[in-house]
């Protein structure tokens, strides 16, 4: 044989063949691998931790408030909102139960097999190298020897079998041989688990989609009038959707969220809501809630009267009727509109709407729509104290509402009811935002002495009354220029056009419209001295507006507590820019009405998910609490008597099996003859 760089080579014909695969084979041998196995299931460990923080099925608005545009689109793009329905989750799903499936194919024969073969072709030199052995001598022949052995270990529970060797006879034993179940349950379980999780999603939905018999619903459409092409019948579909009804009002149809829209699913059943109850805790949060329900079937004798709360649902006919949460059911609210521009009207007026109502409204020739989007009865806020910097305060019912103009800009406000005192004076709070994303910035309306908005409202008329603004500013500008000795017609008009601009600047965009004027349009070197007598000269104009519309004060106290007044007005007409609405809207009524928030749940693949995780349990305890133990004993002729080995081997809980040989050894020595 040649020598190649000092190893022997070897010639085509000597060198050992593997068995070659075919690739039927090695895909069948892949798909059946631990490796892919492994894999798979930590894909499903990833998807359901993010399905577990990420909170499924909301609005895609929230998402977009939330992650942006960028990120929004990603996570989007990646089935992120909607894991456990997502194309690539139940990919990885099916291929598990082709993988275990594959797995189960494989290795059942051998270990069914492995379950009875009680392995009768071991050698005495296998059973001595073995860990776990022992060697005795008796005084009795083999056959009583065999007997007595084959009998002990028949009485602790192991299947016997003896076999005839060359150097004597083979005692082959062993208990636990259902523990190779254990490996089969375990895996057929993965495999139903899997396969009920199939059966419950909307994998159904998603062809019927791609085929265009289903069109998700975008709209915000009544009941009424959603098409059919956007409606599931009642079928063996699984499905989970919501669904609010008002108490005294019924339904028959869930809402199915699907990605930016929804589908409407027909229910077997109508569902009624009696009544709606909740409790809250001292900071506001609620504690409990319950739903007085009734169930309407035709195939009931008397409708079905039952009350439902959180984690005590109802079982109908395979369908699971959540408490899940609440909801405004359309409150009825009672409004006052105060005009805050001059367009909006001199006087308030009243009107009568609710919550999710929307319609049109008109101040002059201003119009804008009024859409109210919600009511609390309650409100806990923080209200710090000294010495309490915790102290929470009850601020009594509020209701959210947009104002959207003709263009489909909305600005979103917060009104509360009641007033809310603040540096010891009491005013009507509204809050205003552009979008979710924003915190609330909040209008302070002055409450006068008789506690509303009057007083506030006549000023507020002087303000835009022009007449009144020039014969204020006419006057002020003879009081003031009546010390100067050579004065004009044009000084005269200079300045009472002046403190006209200056209140029609504020009154257009407050203090901040003023300041931009006086850096704008004044000469730098005199904007130091000109800009604190622009700002002097209109506090003196509001001032004057405001007292020639009331009697003059009786008292200090009086000319206090009305300049007090006059400072909190001014700050909040200052603000109107910002606040953007021509009126203020004050609740002064309601007649509360709640909806209960129900989850309709219809998993028919749920006794599969359970036919599985009892395949689990049984499995897992098999593995884990029937140990497969195998005991051998050669029993050889000697001249006097007979010679034992014994040797013994377990696949779980080596440290418990060293106990358990040493017991077996010690009970078959004292049967065998040996003490």
């Amino acid at each position: 044989m040649p020598i190649l760089n000092g190893l022997p080579s070897m010639s085509d014909d000597s060198r050992p063949q593997l068995p070659r695969h075919t690739l039927g084979q090695r895909i069948f041998h892949f798909l059946g691998s631990m490796d892919l196995a492994i894999t798979l299931l930590l894909a499903l460990a990833i998807a359901s931790v993010i399905g577990t923080v990420l909170q499924q099925n909301q609005p895609y608005t929230d998402y977009l408030i939330k992650f942006g545009p960028f990120w929004f689109d990603v996570f989007e793009s990646a089935g992120l909102y909607d894991v456990y329905s997502a194309l690539w989750f139940l990919a990885i799903l099916t291929l598990l139960v082709i993988s275990t499936s594959t797995c189960v194919i494989r290795h059942t024969p051998s270990m069914i097999k492995d379950m009875w073969n009680l392995r009768t072709h071991v050698q005495e030199k296998s059973l001595r190298a073995m860990s776990h052995s022992h060697e005795w001598d008796v005084s009795s022949s083999v056959d009583d020897s065999v007997n007595k052995l084959a009998t002990e270990l028949s009485q602790q529970g192991f299947r016997v079998k003896q076999t005839a060797k060359e150097e004597g006879i083979l005692i082959s034993s062993m208990r636990g041989g259902m523990n190779r179940l254990g490996y089969i349950f375990t895996h057929v379980a993965i495999i139903v688990i899997c396969l009920g999780g199939l059966l419950d999603s909307n994998l159904p939905l998603k062809f019927a989609e791609w085929q265009g018999r289903i069109k998700i619903e975008t709209r915000d459409l009544a009941t009424k009038d959603i098409p059919a092409i956007s409606r599931l019948p009642v079928g063996s579909n699984a499905f989970r959707g919501s669904i609010h009804i008002p108490e005294g009002r019924s339904a028959e149809v869930a809402f199915l969220a699907m990605r930016d829209g929804y589908l409407v699913q027909e229910l077997p059943f109508k569902l009624e809501v009696r009544d709606f109850r909740i409790e809250h805790y001292a900071t506001g949060q609620p504690k409990s809630f319950e739903t007085d329900l009734v169930l309407f079937d035709d195939e009931l004798e008397q409708p079905l009267e039952v009350t439902i709360s959180v984690n005590h649902p109802l079982f109908y006919k395979g369908y699971a009727i959540y408490q899940a949460s609440f909801s405004d059911g359309g409150t009825g609210l009672s409004l006052e509109a105060w005009p805050l521009d001059s367009g909006a009207g001199n006087k308030p007026f009243s009107f009568e709407t609710k919550v999710f109502e929307n319609r049109q409204m008109h101040w002059g020739e201003e119009s804008a729509r009024l859409e109210v989007l919600s009511f609390r009865p309650f409100n806990i806020n923080p209200d710090p104290k000294e010495g309490d910097p915790d102290n929470l305060r009850n601020f009594g019912p509020s209701f959210g509402f947009k104002l959207r103009s003709k263009t489909g800009e909305a600005r979103e406000y917060l009104n509360y009811m009641l007033p809310v005192p603040r540096n010891g004076r009491d005013f009507y709070l509204s809050g205003v935002r552009s979008s979710q994303a924003e915190e609330f910035g909040y209008l302070y309306l002055p409450l006068d002495s008789e506690g509303g908005l009057t007083a506030f409202n006549q000023f507020l008329k002087r303000l835009y009354d022009l007449e009144i603004v020039e014969s204020v500013a006419h006057q002020m500008m003879l009081e003031t220029l009546a010390s100067v000795e050579h004065k004009d017609d044009d000084l005269e008009q200079s300045l009472e056009n002046s403190l006209i601009s200056l209140v029609a600047m504020f009154m257009s965009g407050g203090f901040a419209e003023v300041a931009t004027f006086i850096d704008t349009t004044l000469p730098e070197a005199e904007r130091e001295t000109l800009g604190p007598a622009y700002l002097s000269m209109l506090r003196e104009m509001l001032a004057r507006l405001y007292f020639s519309g009331f009697e003059q004060p009786e008292s200090d106290a009086d000319t206090e507590q009305q300049l007090t007044f006059l400072q909190d007005a001014v700050d909040a007409i200052g603000s109107f820019s910002r606040y953007g609405s021509p009126v203020y809207f004050s609740l002064t009524d309601f007649d509360h009405v709640e909806a209960s928030g129900l989850q309709v749940t219809h998993a028919p693949g749920k006794s599969t998910v359970y036919l599985g995780c009892a395949l689990l349990i049984i499995g897992v305890f098999l593995l884990f609490y029937l140990p497969q133990r195998r005991f051998w004993a050669i029993v050889k002729k000697k001249a006097n008597g007979s010679n034992i080995v014994l040797a013994g081997m377990s696949n779980r809980n080596p440290r418990e099996f060293d106990l358990f040989f040493e017991q077996i050894s010690k009970q078959l020595k004292q049967v065998s003859g040996n003490s």
